[in-house]
């Protein structure tokens, strides 16, 4: 396996932008692709405005920053992503079908040697790697929200998963300054959103139930369980859409009603209010901006 020199991330919404400038800062050359011209033009702007805020905070110099966008490009073409990329990060919205999709028009544009990585917070890399010719090149590099900022990122192999294909991924945390940690085996959710959701299903039952207000909730968790942030104000950070998706994915894959999503979820997203990024979730961010 060649040494990995270029990345490709598919997906320029809030996860793939800031994964991208995460392997440009670290050295790669960074393609980052979406189908849409409004959406690359978002992360652009996005992008600048952090990497400005980090300048003047002395995180890093203008002559980093500089050198950080130099090397990171912005395509609305698969094809350019995928020619010359030594590694592709997939960070597309949290369904299935288009992940699927995604990978195997990749497989055909993507050099042999290539590995593949998908950035889903739950579904397990053997569910996609089927669609291609290269299931031992195939591995979850989940980065969690804000990339920018959260130092942890969950690898998980597959059966099927080469050792070198492991290594590989883990190579490339370690040079882009994340922490990894290799999962040996695969099961829905990996390990942090695991306890997370079992966190977020009891505070779900508590609201719904009318034991407790959903801010009330948040607030008993940050002041009695140390938590930064409760697990109403990490939906909306996080995307309620999101966690509506990983739900019904889990569903589909065990048939439990118990993984069903929330009836309060399904509300949330037939208004549209999907947390930070549309202004309003569980709380109201009109007149903070959209993050």
């Amino acid at each position: 396996m060649s040494e990995i020199k270029n990345i490709s991330v598919i997906g320029a919404g809030q996860m793939g932008h800031q994964i991208a400038m995460l392997c440009a800062l670290g050295g790669y050359e960074t393609v980052i692709q979406d189908l849409q011209d409004e959406a690359l033009a978002k992360a652009k702007e996005k992008l600048e405005a952090i990497m400005a805020r980090w300048v003047q905070k002395g995180k890093i110099s203008e002559e980093e920053a500089a050198k950080a966008f130099h090397r990171l490009r912005f395509t609305a073409s698969l094809e350019e992503a995928a020619a010359g990329a030594d590694l592709i990060i997939e960070a597309v919205v949290e369904k299935i079908e288009i992940k699927r999709d995604v990978f195997s028009k990749l497989d055909k544009l993507a050099s042999p040697h290539a590995i593949f990585a998908t950035n889903s917070s739950t579904i397990v890399n053997s569910l996609l790697a089927d669609v291609t010719d290269r299931p031992d090149k195939f591995i979850n590099m989940h980065f969690f929200f804000p990339p920018l900022v959260m130092d942890c990122v969950e690898v998980v192999k597959s059966q099927k998963t080469s050792e070198e294909t492991s290594q590989a991924a883990m190579d490339v945390c370690r040079r882009i300054n994340r922490t990894a940690f290799l999962l040996h085996k695969e099961v829905s959710g990996f390990v942090a959103n695991r306890i997370l959701g079992a966190l977020q299903k009891e505070a779900v039952y508590l609201y719904e139930q009318g034991i407790a207000d959903f801010k009330d909730i948040d607030s008993i968790c940050r002041k009695a369980l140390g938590h930064p942030i409760g697990p109403f104000e990490l939906m909306d950070l996080s995307g309620i859409d999101v966690g509506y998706f990983v739900m019904e994915q889990r569903y589909k894959e065990t048939g439990n009603p118990e993984d069903k999503p929330y009836s309060c979820l399904e509300e949330k997203m037939k208004k549209g209010e999907l947390g930070r990024k549309t202004g309003k979730g569980w709380y109201d961010y009109e007149g903070q901006g959209v993050k």
